[in-house]
């Protein structure tokens, strides 16, 4: 909501904090009543039709299992005997309708006689009649809409020799409906009430408890605290009139190279952050964005904004974090736009192999789009039956997926060892973890093999056999030189164009987090071979 909105909303209000307080607590609780009242009306409106659709199956069902169903159905005119049946059952059960018809969809009963004997509509026997399903079906019938249970009648061959529907008007049923709406209604209505009683309790017990202040009072302490959490993953530093410090949070404490705030509160901004320009904003200067700003040869990117009360400048914000942190998301952020684009990459081949698989079907080539979907499918549903049963987390097993269609896009050979087994990580680690260090090293496994002269491969493994995850992770690259393999996992260092060099780096600082080891050697593929060692009792 921008200032303007907001001051000509609190224009609008009385200017008492507790009337205030009652007609905002009173408009919350309206509004949240009639959502959930609406959306538990139109529940009651789904649960009820799922009810009556259930029972109308169940009551087809037990009339196609009555043994004079079966011995009339088969007849060509068959006695009365299924009329005077179906007319006792559906008057005990209630049904609008109860039809019972032959293999060609002739009525033997219905509420009309004059009906019985003709041929059923509404379009929807064909599940029943040739496939022997049971089903409810939503039709039109002589009746008007209804909903309808629809089961088959089978010989004792097991043959289809008919059909029983059982059915009740849509008009009835919203009937029935609206009468347990009209309930929830009255209740919305004392629930209304009983909101309107709790929100005056509640705006008295309110103004007891900030000791009758009024807003004008506590907007000060309201302005600085609202400022700070907007921003509290930073450093933060914020300065009144006098352009002397008020607040700083302990990021910020620490980014400048203090002990505590009391070395910090009440002295000169100037002093405390020297090139923020704080002192600036007081005297009515623009607001900073992403400013770049050296603080003890640290370089930190900073971001200054007035606070204002009424309209009227009464101090001024800094929130500033370290240029590297920002520098790392953009890596990770990175990593997620590639796998974005594999997946619209991989959308767009799907596409084009289900146009093949239907003009296939359309030319009666269907034995050739069988085998088309076979080998489209065949080792993605075996890696997909794999991961299911070793590794029972989902996470980690859509990563692994995940690697796969990309590898797949790259054209790399993605093997994962097929006696891999993930199934005992303790739910304290952290799988957010897992995926970062697997995802860099998979990641570099995938450019080292395409930059390498043989065919491209890459392949995993993982066992959780003893006290440690071990994940191994090989490619078909090139391999590194004993001088780099010290180097990697340096902050900045890479081989490779285009790249921030962070990605064996987020690896290192996972893994001390997680408490585990890394080691290189060279891989039987004859690249890079990286084995991670995590133990299952670590940190987190």
């Amino acid at each position: 909501m921008s200032v303007k909105s907001g001051n000509l909303l609190a224009s609008r209000l009385p200017n008492s904090l507790k009337a205030r307080m009652i007609c905002l607590v009173c408009l919350l609780v309206f509004s949240l009543t009639l959502v959930a009242g609406g959306l538990y009306t139109a529940m009651i409106g789904e649960v009820l039709e799922d009810q009556i659709g259930k029972r109308t199956l169940q009551v087809s069902r037990t009339v196609a299992q009555i043994p004079l169903v079966k011995q009339q159905i088969v007849k060509q005119h068959p006695e009365g005997k299924l009329q005077e049946l179906a007319e006792r059952i559906r008057q005990e059960v209630g049904a609008e309708f109860i039809v019972i018809g032959n293999r060609d969809g002739i009525r033997f009963s219905h509420p009309k006689t004059d009906r019985i004997g003709k041929r059923m509509v509404g379009g929807d026997n064909a599940p029943a009649l040739e496939r022997g399903e049971s089903y409810i079906s939503r039709a039109v019938g002589t009746l008007g809409p209804s909903i309808r249970g629809k089961v088959p009648v089978f010989a004792d061959d097991g043959s289809i020799i008919g059909v029983v529907s059982v059915g009740y008007l849509q008009e009835n049923v919203r009937g029935i409906i609206h009468e347990h709406q009209i309930k929830v209604g009255v209740l919305i209505g004392v629930l209304m009430v009983l909101g309107v009683l709790g929100a005056v309790s509640i705006s008295n017990r309110f103004k007891r408890a900030i000791f009758d202040l009024e807003p004008e009072q506590i907007a000060r302490l309201f302005t600085e605290r609202e400022t700070i959490i907007d921003s509290i993953r930073e450093g933060v530093v914020a300065i009144d009139r006098e352009a002397k410090v008020t607040v700083v949070n302990r990021q910020a404490i620490d980014i400048l190279g203090r002990d505590s705030e009391s070395q910090v509160i009440g002295r000169p901004v100037r002093e405390v952050l020297p090139g923020a320009k704080l002192s600036r904003i007081l005297s009515g200067g623009k607001q900073r964005q992403d400013q770049e700003l050296d603080v003890n040869g640290v370089i930190m990117l900073i971001n200054t904004l007035p606070m204002l009360a009424k309209g009227v400048i009464i101090g001024a914000v800094a929130s500033f974090r370290r240029r590297e942190e920002l520098d790392i998301l953009a890596k990770q952020l990175s990593q997620v736009k590639e796998y974005s684009e594999m997946l619209r990459a991989q959308t767009h081949e799907y596409s084009n192999k289900l146009h093949t698989i239907a003009g296939l079907i359309q030319i009666d080539h269907d034995k050739e789009a069988l085998e088309l979907i076979g080998r489209e499918t065949a080792g993605y549903q075996g890696l997909i039956a794999f991961l299911a049963k070793a590794v029972p987390f989902p996470v980690i097993a859509a990563f692994i997926l995940g690697k796969y269609n990309h590898a797949q896009e790259l054209r790399i050979e993605f093997k994962i060892d097929p006696d891999s087994q993930l199934t005992d990580v303790p739910s304290e680690l952290s799988r957010e973890k897992l995926v970062t260090i697997l995802g860099n090293l998979i990641d570099n496994a995938f450019d080292a093999a395409l930059q390498g002269e043989r065919s491209a491969k890459v392949k995993l493994s993982m066992t959780d056999v003893g006290n440690d995850l071990v994940f191994e992770v090989e490619d078909s690259g090139t391999g590194l030189s004993p001088e780099k393999s010290e180097q990697i996992f340096e902050k900045g260092f890479t081989t490779k164009q285009d790249d921030h060099g962070q990605g064996l780096y987020l690896v290192k600082r996972a893994l001390k987090d997680l408490g585990g080891q890394i080691t290189l050697s060279n891989s039987d593929l004859g690249g890079a071979l990286f084995s991670v060692f995590i133990p299952k009792r670590g940190r987190n």
